[in-house]
């Protein structure tokens, strides 16, 4: 089983102003973003991680870089774990952009969502990529790894929604807040989303047990009735 922690940056000078940033440059976290991901970092201290990849904007790189801090690892980049890219509305306001009919379709239908202007993306384009890119470090890191993926809210949802079986559709239902950390176990047969929207739980039991604990194979099987959960 593979482990991916999936947090979101913290909160931006854009989230605060209700700006869409998009792939805005330049744009950082603020002065509560800042205490957040500081929070972050001293919560998953005690957690082993093999590898920490964020998406290349600052933002999540200011974030990846307080969870990196103490460790001996580099923040790797994925452009795959970047933003959505918003197109023409980047940078807008969203208290225009909900009077844009486009609004609803993002809304009621994102799958069919396609951002207006030469650089803009489907909504299923963007989910298609993060999931390659989760998947693909899965592959890399290998079993029993546990690594950090640092990116948005709208794209970590739409993985969130990949990894739950939901349609894209579905994927507004799902609430990924500045610095929370939404938990995904991958197995052979299928994933199991461990944690959603996590800003303070504990974070013990993501804590991989000492090698000796490890004889047997860990089940792909759910546990009818909802087993035990995880001894800490």
């Amino acid at each position: 089983m593979t482990t991916v922690l999936l947090l979101r940056h913290g909160r931006t000078t854009a989230n605060a102003g209700g700006i869409l940033a998009g792939w805005t440059p330049g744009v950082q976290l603020d002065e509560i973003g800042i205490a957040q991901v500081q929070a972050v970092g001293e919560r998953f201290a005690k957690v082993p991680l093999a590898a920490i990849v964020s998406s290349p904007l600052e933002r999540c790189l200011q974030t990846a870089g307080a969870v990196a801090e103490g460790r001996d690892l580099e923040v790797q980049s994925d452009d795959r774990l970047g933003e959505a890219r918003y197109g023409d509305w980047t940078g807008k306001a969203i208290k225009d952009l909900v009077k844009d009919p486009l609004w609803k379709v993002v809304q009621q239908h994102p799958s069919a969502a396609v951002f207006p202007g030469p650089e803009g993306e489907g909504l299923a384009q963007t989910q298609a990529r993060a999931v390659a890119a989760v998947r693909e470090w899965n592959a890399k890191l290998g079993p029993n790894a546990v690594w950090l993926a640092c990116s948005h809210g709208d794209v970590i949802k739409a993985i969130l929604a990949d990894a739950l079986g939901l349609h894209l559709d579905q994927f507004q239902r799902i609430v990924a807040d500045p610095a929370s950390v939404s938990v995904v176990t991958y197995t052979e047969t299928r994933p199991f989303v461990v944690r959603v929207n996590d800003t303070g739980g504990d974070v013990s039991a993501l804590i991989p047990p000492p090698p000796k604990r490890r004889r047997r194979k860990a089940s792909s099987d759910a546990v009818v009735g909802g087993g035990a959960g995880s001894a800490v």
